[in-house]
């Protein structure tokens, strides 16, 4: 440890500094290894996923058994579940893309706003990127020839990524969450629907229960796992919401269906 607060030892540190400038996630060691940024926006986007699937299973679930409390019949039970799916997925998709262009737009004026003040004032640029590396532990004979190597190799990506946390060439795509949302929401409102439609009748709507609380138990538990949080908390809240929404839909629909009848 003696060596990195030692001037004469400076000729041997190359290694050293060599492993901060991999540390964005280039390391030639571990070629195969993902980027850290990269592998955390992967699991964003994974997590993302798992709670858009069980947006769709909830709400899918409330319409079709709501809607088989008040009738038998499969038309129409069939035609509130594709609709509420239809719906759902437009309006998840939507949602998404509103959102993540707004956070994109905030993410390129940073950008723009970077490059400008590397272009007017570098030295002081400079010097803010060298406090940065101070504050995470490095000396500051260390954090000024990290900071210097990293601007010759690529000033605008040292400083984004240091001040900012963000990767430009990784932005996030307003296009891509929207097809991933309606996507996922999708997938888990298939589930539901299939759910109400297979079985009998009489056994339909008991059926349909324990399949959306299973697949809400495993959802659950992927997006507590993906948060990095232990499952069964989440996994009991999520099953406890989607019975609750469950249950009232079941009783309105039941109520509804024969008052009007």
């Amino acid at each position: 440890m003696s060596v990195d607060d030692s001037s004469p030892a400076e000729p041997a540190e190359p290694p050293r500094r060599a492993e901060h400038a991999e540390e964005p996630g280039h390391s030639h060691g571990h070629g195969d290894e993902p980027h850290a940024g990269s592998l955390a926006n992967r699991l964003n986007w994974l997590r993302a996923g798992v709670l858009g699937a069980n947006d769709g299973i909830v709400s899918t679930a409330g319409i079709v058994v709501g809607v088989a409390a008040a009738t038998t019949d499969r038309a129409p039970i069939f035609t509130a579940g594709i609709a509420g799916l239809a719906a759902g997925a437009v309006s998840m998709a939507l949602g998404e893309y509103v959102s993540v262009s707004t956070q994109r737009d905030t993410e390129r004026a940073l950008l723009d706003k970077e490059a400008r003040e590397l272009a007017e004032q570098p030295e002081a640029e400079f010097d803010e990127l060298v406090g940065l590396y101070e504050a995470k532990g490095l000396t500051h004979s260390t954090a000024c020839q990290v900071a210097r190597e990293l601007t010759e190799h690529d000033a605008f990506d040292a400083h984004v990524e240091a001040e900012l946390g963000i990767d430009p060439h990784e932005l996030t795509n307003p296009w891509q969450a929207a097809v991933s949302s309606a996507v996922s929401f999708t997938t888990g409102a298939v589930l539901p629907l299939i759910a109400i439609l297979a079985p009998p009748a009489s056994i339909r709507i008991p059926v349909t229960f324990v399949v959306v609380l299973i697949a809400l138990a495993i959802t659950g538990a992927l997006g507590a796992i993906l948060g990095g949080s232990k499952p069964w908390r989440p996994m009991i809240r999520v099953v406890i919401g989607g019975a609750i929404a469950m249950a009232v839909t079941f009783g309105i629909g039941h109520l509804v269906g024969h008052t009007v009848t």
